[in-house]
């Protein structure tokens, strides 16, 4: 399987060290967690909701590695978590429903998690055919979580971006974080 990860071109595209901040499916102390989109588009996703980018002039200032990695054939669980937990809109935070369900699956001896994209709108993840007809058919972004030390892992990585920016068709696709102001 390869899977999308953008980084800022100066580092890794992996975190290596258990000082991770907490992200979604992990929480401080839990790391490291490696997060790997299923498209290109679904790692630029993550990056554009994170920074709260909506204005596509805001596109020319952002210049990302982009990696596509060889993340091998190992399974994953796939976790399902409710939809209002992706947009903020449940009670409390939404970060700890995602933690809470990876750490069962992580006690039940699971490494790896197949997660619903937070960052893609149902429908976000496309491509584009091959033959110039347009883009494939919308389908639903998915993220690979992957937890340990990047030093045991035996993937390869290939930047296919070093200082790239997203289209900005990819804005109205982006799931955003939900209004906290009353």
């Amino acid at each position: 399987m390869i899977g999308f990860r953008q980084c800022d071109p100066r580092f890794p595209y992996l975190w290596d060290g258990s000082s991770q901040p907490a992200g979604r499916w992990h929480a401080e102390g839990e790391g490291p967690a490696h997060y790997f989109a299923d498209t290109p588009d679904g790692a630029w996703a993550e990056l554009l909701r994170h920074e709260e980018i909506t204005d596509p002039a805001d596109l020319a200032t952002v210049r990302r590695a982009i990696w596509a990695v060889d993340l091998g054939d190992a399974p994953a669980v796939r976790v399902d978590v409710p939809a209002d937990s992706l947009d903020g809109r449940l009670p409390g935070s939404a970060f700890e429903v995602c933690q809470a369900a990876a750490r069962r699956a992580r006690a039940a001896g699971q490494q790896r998690l197949d997660v619903p994209s937070a960052a893609l709108l149902p429908g976000g993840a496309r491509g584009r055919r091959v033959d110039g007809r347009g883009d494939t058919s919308p389908r639903d972004g998915r993220l690979l979580v992957v937890f340990g030390d990047p030093r045991e892992l035996t993937w390869q990585g290939w930047p296919a971006a070093q200082a790239g920016a997203p289209s900005p068709d990819l804005l109205p696709r982006i799931r955003r974080y939900a209004s906290t102001r009353g």
